[in-house]
Formats: structure tokens, C-alpha cells, sequence
């Protein structure tokens, strides 16, 4: 069982898959940052000093030996805009991915020609000479 275990682990789609996770938490953290340091201050300035982490709805008041239950609405929209701003990071990366493999097939088929090609062409030279 260690055995198989070892050899599943040692595949390269879960190494690959490792490291996007691991660069994954990272990324998280700068666009969380990213998010509440830079971005919710100027809009909660714009909508009148408002700051979004602390906005909430309270369901029961606290009393002495109790705290509040409240409905932290303003971490969620905080957290939502964390993950619009993942997603569409994502998808640009992707997009740009995606173009740099076009280029690179593009430059593969035209820098490869057919060996029967290269072939003939030498067969029409030898005839012309």
C-alpha cells in the first residue's frame, strides 16, 4: 500500500497540483490584502465613511454575559469581492496563456516543414541545375 501510495504521489499532475495550491494560498493573501487595504478604503470613503467589515445586522442583543448575534454582511461583500477579483486575475492569466500557445504552435508549424518537402525541393533544384 505504501508502495502505491508512493508512486500516486510521485505523479506529476500532483506535484503540479501541490504547487498550484501552495501558490494558490499565497495569491489569496496579496488579493485579500489587495482588496481591504486598497480597494474597500476609497469606496467606503466615496459612500461616506463607510467601512465594509464592520457592517452588520443584529439579530438578538448582547447583555451582560452575552454577545450579540449579529449578520456580518460586510465581511461577505469584502469576501465576494476577494473572489471577483481571483476569478477575473484567473481569467486573463488563462486568456494569456492560451495566446502564448497559439504563437508557439503558429511558429512550430511554420518553422517545420515536411521532410518529403525538403526532399522534392531538392529533386527540383538538382533538376534545374
Amino acid at each position: 500500500m505504501f508502495k502505491e501510495f508512493k508512486a500516486f504521489a510521485m505523479k506529476g499532475n500532483v506535484i503540479d497540483m501541490a504547487v498550484g495550491v501552495i501558490i494558490g494560498a499565497g495569491f489569496g493573501k496579496i488579493v485579500t490584502s489587495l482588496v481591504s487595504d486598497v480597494i474597500m478604503p476609497p469606496i467606503g470613503f466615496i459612500l461616506g465613511g463607510v467601512d465594509f467589515s464592520s457592517l452588520n445586522w443584529v439579530i438578538k442583543g448582547g447583555a451582560e454575559s452575552t454577545e450579540a448575534i449579529t449578520l456580518n454582511y460586510g465581511l461577505f461583500l469584502n469576501t465576494v469581492i476577494d473572489f471577483l477579483i481571483i476569478a477575473f486575475v484567473i481569467f486573463i492569466a488563462i486568456k494569456q496563456l492560451e495566446k502564448f500557445k497559439k504563437k508557439e504552435k503558429q511558429e512550430k508549424k511554420s518553422d517545420t516543414t515536411p521532410e518529403n518537402i525538403l526532399l522534392l525541393r531538392d529533386i527540383r533544384d538538382a533538376l534545374k541545375k
